[in-house]
């Protein structure tokens, strides 16, 4: 009887110790998390950097862009204002016989078109043709004023790309050199920093190139619609000389 006890004891325990290793294996480990690898990124003052010392001459070049563009802009606009009865006070004071009165309004209005009208007003009495040709003459000189600095905007825009394939070729240049002064070791990193400035100059100096190139057809626009308005001007002020008496 004891014996019988004692068996069923020790089957007991062991069904016991499976059920347990059972569960345990059931369960799952864990386990420590692999760190991911932060994402590698590369600034804007990194890009430039790789970019070489081509990179110095087209930054200023882009700076003198900027600063032409707002400077001329805002002449431009200032020229292309216009007041609407201004001609209409020269029609009054020049068929009153008050020339002195309409050259005071030219010379307060400080516009391109009111120095036009103002030359002209200062050849009353000669023949038609001297003052339509000084009128021509200040309306040239006021456009050429008008057009200032952008020959500058113009060469950055022809200049930029042209620099930037000289980076192009510098940075092949530089690839193949080191590739061949590695010899039978070279890998894909010998040749990673002369691709980067190959392609970070094209970048740079087609950026440079199509901002300059923009701005430039942009205000030569804006000129063009300020000489229209100047001839305008010169053809109502030519027919006010011509109206009868």
């Amino acid at each position: 009887m004891l014996s019988l006890l004692a068996f069923l004891q020790t089957q007991t325990m062991e069904v016991t110790d499976t059920v347990a290793a059972v569960a345990a294996s059931a369960i799952p480990v864990a386990t420590p998390a692999t760190p991911v690898a932060a994402e590698e990124t590369l600034s804007f003052w990194e890009l430039c950097v790789k970019g070489g010392f081509i990179m110095i001459p087209l930054a200023l070049l882009l700076i003198v862009s900027i600063y032409v563009f707002i400077e001329r802009w805002i002449v431009i606009r200032r020229a292309a204002k216009d007041d609407d009865t201004f001609m209409k006070r020269i029609k009054d004071y020049i068929l009153d016989g008050d020339p002195e009165s309409a050259l005071t309004l030219c010379n307060r209005t400080a516009t391109p078109y009111a120095r036009l009208i103002s030359k002209g007003i200062t050849r009353l009495g000669r023949p038609m043709n001297d003052v339509l040709v000084a009128i021509e003459n200040t309306g040239n000189i006021e456009v050429a004023n008008l057009g200032r600095r952008l020959p500058w905007l113009a060469t950055t825009a022809a200049g930029a790309p042209m620099l930037g394939f000289l980076g192009t070729v510098w940075g092949m240049v530089q690839a193949f050199f080191n590739l061949a002064k590695a010899g039978s070791s070279a890998n894909i990193d010998v040749l990673a920093g002369g691709i980067y400035q190959a392609l970070v100059t094209t970048v740079a100096g087609l950026i440079v190139g199509i901002v300059a190139l923009f701005a430039y057809n942009y205000l030569v626009a804006r000129i063009n619609g300020v000489m229209n308005s100047l001839e305008a001007k010169t053809m109502e002020f030519m027919d006010l000389l011509n109206e009868p008496a």
